[in-house]
């Protein structure tokens, strides 16, 4: 539905975007996500036609960017992070000028309206000023403007921040019901819980460079199979550190109280032969399970922000270091 090949995007000497690489699928809800100076805001403008790439190829439903933006940003709805400047204007006049813009006019124009007014819950403010109405229903009637002209793919910059919780979760619903409609998502959030719950693709960009993406319950799955093991005992901390020193398959040890953390290589069968050598030897295990991995901590990691830790390390000649 939506690729990015090698785009490149400066501003004078600032390299935003360094060889960006992005895929969305056909139906995808996409959650993109990134530090701030990442090159998100810069991408999604290119994406929904209001900046163009200074290198690279852009392509929309097999469509190329800048060939034909008639006819392309007809299948795009945009929702900026930002409303604009509208407050002279009625929720039902700004409504009718967008939908003038695309051509929609008359009785059509009427009833698309107030479909999506209601859809959006705000039939009731349909002749209230744009500035009188809150922060949530702003957002919705940005989100409503972007579906006036069915568009297939819908790009939300931010959508939910700022938002008090129950409009929050209105707005997630609505999100979600559109996906199922069929529709191509992609959303920018600096909110990693609502990405973890709504999407099913993700893409973290860093320094203008997608540093991962994929699935996100596979990108998850890798993750947790990626993270430490944890175990816990109820005494023989000691005896339990020298038969993991003894294991090739253990790299780290960092321990906090009965908690013992490990940085463990091997297989989920090499896994089952280290936890029956401690039992064995008469270690009271308490519990023994990898780390469950999660979108925030795989942010921090990828994106340089996260210092680890280890509190025990062995060089190659099993010798032992601290830090």
């Amino acid at each position: 539905m939506l690729k990015m090949e090698n785009v490149r995007k400066f501003y004078g000497r600032l390299c935003a975007l360094d060889g960006l690489d992005l895929s969305i699928d056909d139906g995808a809800l996409y959650g993109f996500v990134g530090p701030n100076g990442a090159g998100k805001t810069t991408a999604i403008k290119i994406m929904a036609g209001i900046l163009y790439p200074d290198e690279g190829l852009v392509t929309i439903d097999g469509m190329e960017a800048g060939t034909d933006n008639r006819r392309l940003k007809r299948r795009i709805g945009y929702v900026p992070d930002s409303f604009g400047v509208y407050n002279n204007l009625k929720v039902s006049e700004y409504m009718d000028f967008f939908a003038s813009c695309y051509q929609i006019t008359g009785l059509v124009a009427r009833q698309r309206i107030e479909k999506l007014l209601e859809y959006v819950e705000l039939s009731d403010r349909a002749d209230f000023y744009v500035d009188a109405l809150s922060r949530g229903m702003k957002q919705k009637l940005s989100l409503a403007r972007a579906l006036l002209h069915d568009p297939k793919i819908l790009i939300m910059d931010e959508p939910t921040s700022g938002l008090d919780p129950r409009t929050r979760f209105e707005f997630k619903q609505i999100i979600g019901e559109l996906s199922d409609q069929g529709k191509t998502i992609l959303i920018s959030s600096h909110i990693l819980s609502d990405i973890s719950e709504l999407c099913t693709d993700i893409g973290i960009i860093d320094q203008g460079r997608i540093v991962l993406s994929g699935r996100l319950r596979e990108v998850m799955k890798l993750v947790t199979e990626q993270n430490p093991l944890v175990i816990t005992v109820a005494a023989k901390i000691t005896d339990t550190i020298r038969l993991l020193k003894a294991d090739p398959q253990v790299k780290s040890v960092s321990i906090k109280g009965n908690d013992i953390m490990i940085n463990y290589s091997g297989s989920q069968k090499k896994e089952a032969e280290l936890l029956g050598t401690l039992v064995r030897a008469g270690i009271p295990v308490r519990s023994f399970s990898r780390e469950k991995g999660s979108l925030e901590a795989l942010f921090m990691q990828l994106t340089g922000h996260k210092e680890e830790r280890t509190i025990l390390s062995w060089n190659g000649e099993g010798e032992e270091d601290e830090y």
